[in-house]
């Protein structure tokens, strides 16, 4: 069972994906809590809920052979820690996602925001020129042949970069900006 150690994907997630992520990291931390709590009560993982035999007896080993104090619990304060900032990044990513993007037309083009591939998508008319493609490049836009179009993450990041390079402006006038949908509010209460 994995605790928070996972390496980072650079995979597209989805709105789905995302959510089972976050389901097995909250699951994660109430196993965490639950095995820290029950060897408090008792002193050993062995009958601890959520685990089985053999993670308890490996859990139990740790804690005996360990010389470090932040590791006389089965789980340490940082494996809570680290794996409740996951889960915090995993809400705001999977408030993003289901937030949705909007595309636009441009002059020589269209923009599309690609839920499925977690892409915004450049489409043009004809090829840019090499100042449009080394600011493209320079605004995280890679060319994707197999796409046909010039696409990064689909993020605010992108949507930020995009608004940014006057030759892909929306045609009606509006900015890029005024084409998505409100962005939720973050959480900022003090803590």
């Amino acid at each position: 069972m994995s605790y928070g150690r996972t390496k980072p994907s650079n995979e597209p997630l989805s709105a789905e994906k995302l959510t089972e992520e976050l389901n097995k990291c909250v699951e994660s931390q109430t196993t965490m809590k639950e095995v820290n709590a029950y060897w408090r009560k008792t002193g050993t993982c062995m009958g601890a809920p959520g685990i089985t035999e053999a993670q308890a007896k490996k859990l139990d080993e740790k804690i005996a052979t360990t010389h470090y104090s932040w590791e006389k619990q089965p789980f340490s304060a940082y494996d809570l820690t680290n794996n409740n900032s996951k889960i915090k990044r995993l809400q705001q990513s999977l408030a993003e996602a289901s937030r949705g993007f909007e595309g636009w037309e441009f002059n020589g083009g269209r923009a599309e925001a690609n839920t499925e591939m977690n892409r915004l998508q450049l489409f043009f008319d004809e090829r840019p020129n090499d100042n449009q493609r080394a600011l493209l490049k320079a605004s995280g836009f890679k060319w994707a042949p197999s796409q046909d179009a010039w696409q990064r993450q689909l993020t605010d990041n992108a949507i930020y970069a995009a608004g940014r390079l006057d030759f892909i402006k929306p045609s009606d006038g509006r900015t890029v900006r005024e084409h998505q949908p409100k962005a939720p509010q973050r959480d900022t209460e003090a803590r």
